[in-house]
């Protein structure tokens, strides 16, 4: 009995970055935001690069609350899309080519968010990674911490729930 030959790794990590794209390009506002995502292995960072439309209070100036909790939000939702895409990503079902809004599930929508701001957010860079605790056929729950210079000094951290998508008996 022959085993197959492992496929190169560029392979492996053009289809990764494909699906990651195609997941984060489905929704406009990230583009908005400027949110990009940092992809090591399975582990995502979402990277919010500094821009000055972001700013809600000019004479501190920090990040507005709002944009704080979108990008917590969509840190969170974002992970929970790659987390359910892994393993066809890995198995090689979603091919490189294919890797569009038709093929790849619906995103999970919001049941609630809580965001504590723990500090004001500074004119810079900002960095979130997200946790999925719990995620069933019905129902996720996603924690995220954001930090800007120091991860050990968060700026904000949310708690969410989400309502999953139906998966497609086709």
């Amino acid at each position: 009995m022959s085993r197959r030959k492992p496929e190169p790794v560029q392979v492996v990590k053009q289809r990764r970055d494909a699906a990651l794209r195609a997941l984060v390009e489905g929704v406009p506002y990230i583009g908005f935001l400027g949110i990009e995502f940092d992809r090591r292995g399975d582990e995502l960072t979402a990277v919010l690069p500094f821009d000055e439309k972001l700013i809600g209070n000019p004479m501190l100036p920090a990040l507005h609350g709002g944009v704080t909790a979108a990008f917590l939000e969509v840190a969170a939702i974002v992970e929970l899309g790659w987390s359910m895409l892994w393993e066809d990503i890995e198995a090689g079902r979603i091919e490189l080519g294919q890797a569009d809004e038709v093929l790849l599930p619906r995103l999970p929508k919001t049941i609630d968010f809580s965001v504590d701001y723990l500090r004001s957010g500074l004119p810079r860079d900002a960095y979130a990674r997200a946790r999925v605790n719990r995620s069933g056929r019905r129902y996720a729950s996603v924690h995220v911490e954001a930090w800007q210079d120091n991860r050990s000094r968060l700026f904000a951290q949310a708690t969410g729930h989400f309502l999953m998508p139906a998966l497609d008996n086709g």
